[in-house]
């Protein structure tokens, strides 16, 4: 009886890990498709490296709206971002070195992890 509540915490213990890995991977890609269309030079980018996704609920909309107004260096300026977004956001940290210097921005994206809403 006890080998098989190893099989069934040991099986929903792979379901969890696999969909981390899925999101970790899905919040990446709209990270480097947001970086490739807003960054002013993003060819210039090397040596990528990415934290691991975290959630917060600390974030309101005046931070938030600070966030996109000030933007980032060596990024466009005037970008669109997505709808305002509600309850709790995902965000990525990525690691990069841009011209020989190692720079880091975190990148805040909505629940679905399609859109990044603002980053610093």
């Amino acid at each position: 009886m006890k080998s098989r509540a190893y099989i069934i915490i040991g099986g929903i213990s792979a379901l969890l890990l696999f969909a981390s890995c899925g999101q970790q991977y899905h919040a990446e890609k709209t990270v480097e498709a947001f970086v490739e269309a807003k960054m002013e030079q993003p060819d210039k980018i090397t040596n990528r490296d990415y934290a691991d996704l975290g959630t917060t609920r600390h974030l309101n909309d005046s931070v938030i709206s600070i966030m996109r107004q000030r933007g980032a260096q060596g990024f466009k300026k005037d970008i669109v971002y997505g709808q305002m977004p509600e309850g709790d956001l995902f965000y990525l940290r990525m690691r990069y070195v841009h011209e020989g210097d190692t720079l880091q921005n975190t990148f805040y994206l909505n629940q679905e992890l399609t859109e990044v809403v603002a980053f610093k």
